[in-house]
């Protein structure tokens, strides 16, 4: 009965009062940390929505209770109250699976005790404009490296290993366990993301407009790095593109990722590198949600020349005039003496 309360209550959302611009995900970070220095191994368990992390557990916390991460979330305590009781009952059942699924990964690797071991997994979904499924993910990480995945257009689980073969095999010999898979990222996955964009709009669904600009570095004679920088713009996806006489540039271009700017917002830039005197042959462009066309930014060193030559002219001006007056005010004075 409970179950089905939860299920009306989730399809509640599927009534959208807007449309969305752009596609949404729902995703949950599981890290388990295994150390001989640790009175236990370490489970850790982060929610984000779009880029916006909103919900956390930490096993090592003082509460052991998941944790809201978003001013919005505390819309929850009304909306369900018991959200926090039931999925903080859920995440401790996952945090205690997950640690002893990473005790038979050490084992499948033949490793003994001691040293770090460390458990990824990754899952959730996302939804398409108009809040349809699009895709859903499904991956684990084993030290690091890909350890297993779920290809969610087959629904059949890929070893990026040798030790995860049987794992493979097991899981996809468990009909039901596969047909739970699917069902939570088809169906359950999408209504909660339904549900917290509905409740989070204000703040998952603002557009933030970016504000860019491309500065001029010369770093070895006769060689300059042009650098277009974007910030201030929400959500985080973003395009930054080079042109070189309006063809796209791919060579001698860097990228950084996008990172968070500590108020909501993102930034991000790319560099391109040329001979000095070619600068005029380059743009930036720039496509973001938040922006109505596409924008169009060059190195501007001839307009920033003409504003340094209007700046000391008008100090000349100015100074011009300030000795002309002292020259007027002495000669008017020396009139008067007369």
């Amino acid at each position: 009965m409970k179950s089905n309360r939860l299920y009306l209550f989730l399809l509640e959302t599927l009534v959208l009062t807007e449309t969305w611009a752009g596609s949404h995900s729902l995703r949950y970070f599981y890290t388990v940390v295994s150390q001989s220095e640790l009175r236990e191994p370490r489970f850790i368990s982060v929610g984000y929505v779009d880029d916006q992390e909103f919900v956390r557990f930490d096993s090592y916390s003082e509460s052991q209770r998941l944790e809201p991460r978003a001013p919005w979330m505390d819309k929850m305590d009304e909306e369900d109250p018991d959200y926090w009781e039931r999925n903080t009952q859920m995440v401790r059942k996952d945090a205690k699976i997950n640690i002893e699924y990473l005790e038979t990964l050490q084992g499948l690797y033949n490793q003994s005790e001691g040293g770090i071991h460390i458990l990824q997994k990754m899952f959730g979904c996302e939804v398409s404009a108009n809040g349809n499924f699009r895709r859903g993910f499904k991956r684990f990480a084993y030290d690091g490296h890909d350890y297993l995945f779920l290809d969610t257009e087959t629904f059949t689980w890929m070893a990026s290993v040798p030790e995860a073969v049987y794992t493979k095999r097991s899981w996809e010999a468990d009909g039901s366990f596969q047909e739970r898979q699917k069902a939570y990222l088809e169906e359950e996955c999408v209504l909660w993301l339904h549900k917290y964009l509905e409740i989070g709009k204000d703040a998952l669904l603002k557009t933030d407009r970016p504000s860019a600009g491309v500065t001029h570095h010369q770093y070895r004679k006769g060689e300059v790095t042009l650098r277009c920088r974007v910030e201030g713009f929400y959500p985080a996806d973003i395009s930054l593109t080079w042109l070189r006489d309006g063809e796209e540039q791919l060579q001698d271009v860097e990228f950084i990722e996008t990172r968070p700017s500590g108020d909501g917002t993102f930034q991000k830039w790319a560099a391109v590198e040329m001979t000095s005197g070619q600068e005029d042959k380059y743009t930036c462009r720039v496509q973001h949600k938040g922006l109505s066309e596409p924008l169009t930014l060059t190195w501007e060193s001839h307009s920033i020349g003409r504003i340094i030559c209007l700046i000391v002219g008008i100090v000349i001006a100015v100074a011009l005039l300030s000795v002309a007056g002292v020259c007027l005010w002495k000669k008017m004075n020396e009139g008067k003496q007369d």
